[in-house]
């Protein structure tokens, strides 16, 4: 055996997936510290200390667990975000990080895509009401000529404009870190973030976060009434306080998440809220995506630990 190699995205845990073969043909040992689940500190505290290899999902890993993972060169997300990990601890340690780029754009894209929808057509809202047994409407809004703002220009940003567009909507966007060789569609108007919040009826985050919610009170307040707010990046991007007082306002019509503070999640007011969408964390569990990513993944890993 050449070594152990932890995996833990929930995609490949629950059944080790096919795509995994390369490993244990290479002769390496597959462990799976939370079999369909994400496994918590000392779960990796226990498994990854003597593992060569570390196939990650979004748990968050933290400098104890590097510092205690003396055999540990790689580890290989199966996604593209790496704020879950130390990456100073990982440094540090000489451990390489690698990450599965474009692995999920397309399955975040369609599922931000189809949550705008369900947000300005209010299906959640209107599928809760009826499964209760009440006859309700809400007026909804069709999107021809309607204007999404991306916030993040990345692949998934502009993977989401290129569907917008085609279904005849406008799209601008913002992202001051856009890699200027980066191929655009023409149609995507890039402009400032607060042209963004003035002028959208829809507004999908595609970031990383900062040190502080970017959309907070002063955001909100810059936005046009009856906005539909996606989120399929990190929780952190919205301040939960000032969301729950734009939705209780009218303000924002429909806040949609596929992200959370923590999986699962404390079913907060906010999460609860008649006119909050929730998706579970599904943005890239598509069977397309998880595929892609597994052969990302494992191929990162690989070349990483034959170059070692």
């Amino acid at each position: 055996m050449k070594g152990r190699i932890a995996i833990t995205p929930r995609s490949m845990s629950q059944e080790a997936h096919p795509d995994l073969a390369p490993l244990t043909g290479r002769g390496y040992e597959l462990i799976f510290p939370s079999p369909g689940r994400q496994p918590s500190e000392a779960e990796l505290f226990d498994q990854l200390p003597g593992c060569v290899g570390y196939l990650a999902g979004v748990e968050p890993v933290s400098r104890r667990v590097i510092e205690a993972s003396a055999s540990l060169r790689v580890i290989s997300r199966n996604g593209v975000g790496i704020d879950n990990i130390d990456v100073a601890a990982a440094a540090e340690r000489g451990i390489a990080i690698e990450r599965a780029l474009g692995a999920n754009t397309r399955g975040v894209a369609e599922l931000a895509l189809t949550l705008m929808l369900c947000g300005v057509r209010h299906v959640a809202w209107s599928d809760k009401v009826l499964s209760a047994g009440e006859w309700r409407r809400r007026k909804g809004r069709e999107i021809q000529g309607r204007t999404i703002g991306i916030v993040g220009c990345g692949a998934i940003g502009r993977a989401l404009a290129e569907l917008c567009l085609a279904i005849g909507m406008k799209a601008v966007g913002y992202d001051p870190f856009l890699d200027t060789n980066s191929p655009v569609n023409a149609n995507l108007r890039m402009v400032s973030l607060q042209e963004l919040f003035a002028v959208s009826d829809a507004i999908s985050l595609h970031c990383p976060p900062a040190d502080k919610a970017l959309i907070d009170d002063t955001a909100l307040a810059a936005m046009r009434p009856s906005v539909v707010i996606v989120n399929t990046a990190r929780a952190e991007l919205v301040d939960d306080a000032a969301m729950l007082d734009a939705l209780d306002s009218g303000k924002v019509s429909a806040f949609a998440t596929d992200v959370f503070h923590a999986e699962p999640p404390s079913m907060t007011q906010l999460l609860r809220h008649e006119h909050t969408i929730l998706s579970p964390h599904a943005g890239g569990f598509t069977d397309e995506s998880v595929e892609r990513a597994t052969r990302i993944a494992v191929g990162n890993l690989l070349r990483r630990l034959d170059a070692a």
